[in-house]
């Protein structure tokens, strides 16, 4: 699969679409599973910025879905590649396009949660870990992997 053409634009894409993703890539198991597929349905419905990779096949290969202000800050809400797709740039890529979309690497500072296997991803990328964030979290949350 290598050498192919990988697009990246900005798009909406379906809930449907998004869960077979998600079957594809390590992200999914980020997510709780109460009610998760109306969830979901908000979520590609609502973020700021999206941003799909699609293979010369139309296939769904990476994402990225940001919240911003356009100003100050990008918080990357989902970054993900398929498994079969992994190590070839392309969440690199998604994060760039994502950062120029949001306002550009001088003026807006970007943040995120990651999943402790893409921490190496992150840091070589040039993101640092911070100390410095808050969380209110009294939510359901029962995990779960998309399948």
């Amino acid at each position: 699969m290598m050498n192919e053409k990988i697009e990246i634009k900005e798009e909406r894409i379906s809930a449907e679409e998004y869960i077979d993703f998600l079957k594809r890539t390590d992200l999914g198991s980020q997510y709780p599973k109460e009610r998760f597929a109306e969830r979901i349905s908000k979520l590609v419905d609502n973020v700021s910025i999206s941003l799909v990779a699609r293979n010369e096949n139309g296939l769904i290969v990476g994402v990225l879905f940001g919240l911003t202000d356009y100003v100050y800050w990008l918080y990357v809400t989902d970054l993900g590649v398929d498994r079969d797709y992994e190590r070839q740039g392309i969440g690199s890529r998604l994060m760039k396009t994502a950062h120029d979309k949001a306002g550009g690497e001088k003026d807006i500072a970007v943040y995120l949660i990651a999943n402790e296997n893409a921490v190496p991803f992150y840091e070589k990328i040039g993101m640092k870990k911070a100390n410095d964030v808050m969380q209110y979290n009294h939510i359901e949350w029962t995990e779960f992997t998309v399948q």
